[in-house]
């Protein structure tokens, strides 16, 4: 994978998550009603995952501007994106997770793989 599309990658990851945090931020409310979701006993619980994930659209910036120096940061990018793919996947296997929850899942396992691909293209050659 080009360095290029890397930063093209991370881009449109952080245009995403941005989005999504924000959006949950803003109307939080309001999407629990547009996708006919039970709210938590505590909007805390929606507000302070939505900052999360704001911080991580910001680091996906800061990967995307440059993806040699901050290599690193992008074993973080996929842990994120696993754990969400990990527990949605996994309580949807159950039945216990609304389904718009998994849409966004796929979305993130898309993403996860880009990461990856990322990473492997980056990381030092060994001889």
């Amino acid at each position: 994978m080009s360095t290029k599309l890397i930063k093209i990658v991370f881009v449109i990851a952080a245009i995403y998550d941005l989005v999504l945090g924000f959006a949950s931020l803003v109307a939080g409310p309001q999407l629990f009603r547009l996708f006919n979701v039970t709210p938590p006993n505590h909007w805390g619980y929606i507000e302070f995952p939505a900052l999360l994930i704001v911080i991580f659209g910001i680091m996906f910036l800061r990967i995307a501007a440059d993806p040699v120096g901050r290599v690193e940061l992008i074993h973080y990018a996929m842990a994120l994106k696993a754990a969400y793919c990990g527990v949605v996947f996994w309580s949807d296997i159950i039945g216990s997770i609304p389904k718009v929850w998994a849409i966004f899942a796929w979305v993130d396992l898309v993403f996860f793989v880009l990461f990856f691909m990322a990473w492997r293209s980056l990381r030092p050659k060994t001889a």
